[in-house]
């Protein structure tokens, strides 16, 4: 599993960027194509108004050819020589009729500005009102120029000026973007659809990976915490037999003893085990009791006090809380006491220091454990309520357990209806803040 996973994590941040990228390549070509053709259906919506400003409505009177010239019919109108489109159309015409070719090809929702002009754009024009403002932003804003021709056999081919009809679609580039709005949200959601899972994968493959350690670990300390008092036990019925020994009350009694408190540590251990699988399944069902807390830490104070005294150290209790009635299961509290005080004394050094503490809050009592122990880092500080964890206590080879201590603790507490928070300083020591809410 070591060696799989970062193949694994690599392989899958390898496959998650390639897919961003291609995802931004495929969006890129799809606004390059609709680019491409709302600028198609640009050019054949202006050529469409072209055809149509461009088309000879009126009837004259047939060229006389004379002396080699050609001379108007005897009928010639003056409105022959007027033939241009800014003389036939007004703007609005104009107008109506370009955007007769936008709706033609599919152009419906895009604005647009024209001009027509004579000869150049400083010639003879017109044009709509906000034309030059977006001709002169030619960075933003693409002009289309199409030459004003008229139709070949027209009366008016060759005798009118080139005219130039001159549109602008305004902020094009940003009207496409808009255009593909749900095209570009939908592939960012599949994105971030594709990235979440990714990211589930991983954090559920780390998740397994620290589980199989935190098992292993479990296995291991398994192991050890039931073959020593195997072990002892074993030596102490070696020792029953012995003939010399089976003959002397005391030293029967001595080893009697020895197996009855090996055998009361199984138990202990194997009860250990039995209440987190019940913590597992939630199935830890507290009967709540007005109940003095003072009265239960006294008496975890009295268990703990002979392995503090024995390690040569000092256990010090300051009951300052006026008020300690709490709702409270008399077994379950008094345990979390003993696992806090036992915790203490466990990752102890020298010249071992334990102080209790007691006070009110508001409607709230607080219980402080301070100890000068070996303290913890804040990797080991973030996670000592997990279950199974264990902190690595360095020289510290009498440290034994499961690691189902504070998760317990926590469990217990939270059973409560109350909080719990831990302060360390590595080398320096530990507190642990219990706040459970007053009886009413």
């Amino acid at each position: 599993m070591k060696r799989i996973f970062p193949i694994i994590t690599i392989l899958i941040l390898l496959s998650l960027l390639g897919l961003i990228f291609f995802q931004i390549l495929w969006i890129d070509s799809a606004r390059a194509t609709k680019d491409k053709q709302v600028e198609d259906n640009i050019v054949n919506a202006q050529y469409y108004a072209a055809t149509i400003l461009t088309q000879d409505k009126n009837t004259f009177n047939p060229l006389v050819k004379r002396n080699d010239l050609f001379f108007p019919g005897d009928k010639l109108q003056l409105q022959y020589f007027k033939s241009s489109v800014i003389k036939r159309f007004s703007r609005e015409e104009i107008s109506d009729i370009i955007r007769m070719g936008f709706n033609k090809y599919n152009l419906q929702n895009y604005p647009f500005e024209f001009n027509v002009s004579v000869n150049s754009i400083n010639g003879d024009q017109v044009y709509s009102d906000n034309f030059y403002k977006y001709y002169l932003d030619s960075a933003n804003n693409l002009n289309h120029v199409l030459a004003l021709d008229p139709p070949s056999g027209s009366n008016f081919e060759n005798l009118v000026s080139e005219e130039l009809l001159s549109i602008i679609v305004p902020h094009q580039k940003s009207l496409i973007w808009k255009e593909m709005i749900w095209f570009v949200l939908g592939s960012i959601l599949f994105t971030l659809i594709i990235t979440t899972a990714f990211f589930i994968t991983i954090r559920t493959l780390l998740k397994q990976k620290k589980l199989s350690e935190i098992k292993s670990d479990f296995i291991n300390n398994m192991t050890h915490e039931f073959k020593t008092p195997l072990a002892t036990i074993s030596l102490a019925v070696d020792a029953l037999k012995n003939e010399k020994v089976s003959g002397d009350k005391e030293k029967t009694n001595y080893f009697t003893g020895i197996i009855k408190e090996e055998n009361k540590r199984m138990n202990k251990q194997v009860e250990t085990i039995l209440q987190a699988a019940l913590l597992d399944k939630q199935e830890v069902q507290l009967n709540l009791k007005k109940l003095p807390a003072h009265d239960l830490i006294v008496s975890a104070l009295n268990n703990i006090n002979l392995q503090v005294e024995e390690k040569g150290g000092k256990l010090e209790a300051e009951l300052g809380a006026e008020k300690d009635l709490i709702l409270a299961n008399e077994v379950h509290f008094t345990n979390l006491i003993n696992n806090l005080l036992d915790n203490a004394v466990k990752y102890s050094k020298e010249n071992l220091f334990i102080k209790l503490t007691t006070k009110n809050t508001g409607n709230q009592l607080k219980i402080i454990i301070e100890d000068n122990g070996i303290g913890m880092n804040k990797e080991t500080l973030n996670r000592i309520f997990e279950k199974f964890y264990r902190a690595h206590t360095g020289n510290v080879h009498n440290v034994k357990g499961f690691g189902l201590g504070l998760s317990y603790v926590k469990t217990m507490v939270e059973a409560h209806h109350g909080t719990i928070k831990a302060e360390s300083v590595l080398g320096k020591g530990s507190s642990f803040t219990i706040t459970i809410p007053l009886a009413r």
